[in-house]
């Protein structure tokens, strides 16, 4: 079973001329990001992830986390990876040294947790989750829970969860019904949560949950939801801690992937919680936490498409079959046959597409926080925003795709469970769940992200599509003037769904909400062809100037020109499905699906 290898030759590429590394490094609170500093820091990551959590990927699957008596024990080897986690301080590489962290950019942090997920997802789970928990309490924490939970939270020695899901309220927040009383500085918590990743595990010594709760007099619906600081064992004023509170875990999923991973069925019972911010403001909060958690999941998604392509890659290699169409005579590794060849390239392809708009956008949140300049600030913002349910959405989706061409790579192998390569497709197969679902990131992106503003910074978006379109022109290499056709019949397809989306939306919202999926992949495989065209440009100009490695720059053109034939192309169709695939989506009656 081939190990895993960080694409750093890769990374390294989309963070200095795609995402432009150099320019983040030069923000206020930035500065640490030096050349020779984030060199270090990703060389260091690819150590832990392929020799302390890749060799722990199968195993873990295998295994699996246990539970037993309200007690989770997660696989063998994983509390030892995760001491190491700890000492390696990567669980506060983005955290401000305030509270203990290095400070570094968004930019940065974003490599290690792709090679982190890459080697391992059902470990990188915990560390992602407690992110998402520091984000919401850095933006409305009061200055005590802050400086009782933050430190601990970014050193890694307690983790962090999200508790936001009930067995009636899935993605319907509106539904909680989890319970909180105040009763002095604190409030009392009571109900059950489900789905909820690491739960409870025996990693740290404490667990700090953050819950959705509704006090007795709360609004009805979403207006009527506050977030709540429960954490496993009470803190006690000196920070030692105190007695074990109210939150236990009743049991785990068995589920489809993410073994590893414990999914806890969590209950609180009178248990002593802190309210975060405001009462009745925590769906706000809560958005924070899931905007980090979605960026986050969209990256899972590039990360298993990385480890599905590489062990493909190294199978098609070395596994004999078949004779080559031409010269016949003898057998031949797979990697010889077209059909082979073509699925690798798709992987290939696009992981380097999603890779590239994942690195662009983290750069963009680094501006949109660090900027001196507030109109720069919201204009990032803004394209964040924008962005983030396509990250999200494409890239999961894409993920699956890709994991499932490993498996298909590997022929009746792959289906065989030693291989490696069902877990992958098993793994990614939760990603396009968790954090919203597909569906409910492409109505984020038609409603909230286009229609509310009238398609402004989606427009922009086009505008410089058509800037870079400007330069492809200047080109006079065949395969990068390919490029340049099919992206600009890509930004055409966008803006025609767009206009559409606008003049539909407010109207008739069933007929753009079934065209809502069509149009993120549209989005996210144009969001693709934009980077692969960037790419092609900078590889072009390295060749013609004789710089670094040629035969890596050849590559990225003859990529970017594969992923225009077989991946752009498909803009045109996917905004017909947008304008016209409505009208059957919702034609049947709910009677005539059981028509025999």
């Amino acid at each position: 079973m081939s190990a895993y290898v960080a694409p750093l030759k890769d990374m390294r590429f989309v963070l200095n001329e795609l995402a432009g590394l150099g320019a983040v490094a030069k923000l206020p609170g930035c500065e640490e990001a030096s050349p020779e500093t984030v060199d270090a820091i990703l060389e260091e990551a690819s150590k832990f992830s392929t020799q302390a959590l890749d060799p722990l990927n199968f195993s873990g699957d295998q295994e699996g986390s246990k539970w037993h008596a309200g007690a989770v024990s997660t696989p063998k080897g994983f509390k030892d990876a995760y001491r190491q986690f700890v000492e390696g301080g990567w669980a506060g590489l983005p955290l401000e040294a305030e509270w203990g962290g290095q400070g570094l950019p968004k930019l940065v942090s974003t490599p290690v947790t792709e090679m982190i997920t890459s080697a391992n997802m059902s470990f990188s789970l915990c560390p992602m989750l407690t992110q998402g928990a520091i984000e919401a309490l850095l933006t409305a924490g009061s200055d005590k829970l802050k400086q009782t939970f933050l430190p601990k939270m970014a050193e890694g020695a307690w983790t962090g969860t999200m508790n936001l899901t009930e067995p009636q309220a899935g993605s319907d927040l509106a539904l909680v019904r989890t319970k909180a009383l105040r009763e002095g500085d604190h409030y009392r918590i009571s109900g059950q949560k489900i789905f909820i990743t690491f739960g409870e595990h025996d990693l740290t010594e404490n667990i700090v949950h953050l819950v959705l709760a509704r006090t007795p007099d709360a609004p009805e619906g979403v207006k009527g939801i506050s977030l709540f600081i429960v954490p496993k064992f009470l803190v006690n004023p000196d920070g030692t801690l105190g007695e074990r509170n109210g939150a236990t875990c009743a049991s785990i999923e068995h589920k489809l992937g993410i073994h590893a991973s414990p999914t806890a069925v969590m209950v609180f019972e009178n248990a002593v919680g802190y309210v975060v911010g405001e009462e009745n403001k925590g769906l706000a909060y809560m958005f924070i936490m899931m905007n980090a958690a979605r960026f986050a999941v969209g990256l899972e998604g590039v990360a298993i498409a990385e480890r599905a392509f590489q062990r493909a890659l190294a199978y098609a290699r070395e596994r004999m079959q078949g004779r080559d169409l031409v010269e016949g005579a003898k057998t031949v590794a797979i990697i010889r046959h077209p059909d082979v060849r073509r699925m690798l390239m798709l992987m290939k392809s696009q992981t380097e597409a999603m890779r590239a708009l994942a690195y662009v956008v983290a750069a963009a949140m680094d501006f949109s926080k660090n900027s001196s300049n507030q109109e720069d600030r919201k204009r990032h913002q803004a394209f964040v925003d924008l962005m983030i349910p396509v990250v999200k959405g494409w890239s999961t989706e894409t993920g699956i795709e890709v994991a499932s061409l490993g498996v298909q790579v590997h022929g009746g192998m792959g289906f065989i469970e030693e291989t490696g390569a069902a877990q992958h497709l098993r793994d990614a197969r939760i990603t396009t769940i968790y954090e919203g679902t597909t569906g409910i990131q492409a109505n984020d992106l038609i409603g909230r992200k286009i229609a509310r503003e009238g398609g402004a910074t989606v427009k922009g978006w086009l505008k410089h599509l058509a800037q870079l379109d400007a330069e492809l022109a200047k080109s006079a290499n065949p395969d990068v003037a390919r490029v340049r056709s099919t992206l600009a019949a890509g930004a055409k397809a966008v803006g025609e769904a767009v206009d559409w989306l606008l003049a539909t939306f407010g109207k008739d919202v069933r007929a753009a909400s079934a065209g809502a999926v069509p149009f993120l992949r549209l989005m996210g495989v144009v969001a693709g062809g934009w980077q692969m065209a960037r790419t092609a440009l900078v590889a072009e100009k390295k060749l013609a100037a004789g710089e670094g490695d040629q035969a890596f720059y050849q590559a990225k053109i003859v990529t970017a020109r594969f992923y225009a034939d077989h991946l752009l192309v498909q803009a045109p169709g996917l905004r017909d499905t947008v304008l016209n695939g409505g009208a059957g989506a919702m034609a049947l009656d709910e009677e005539q699906f059981l028509a025999v």
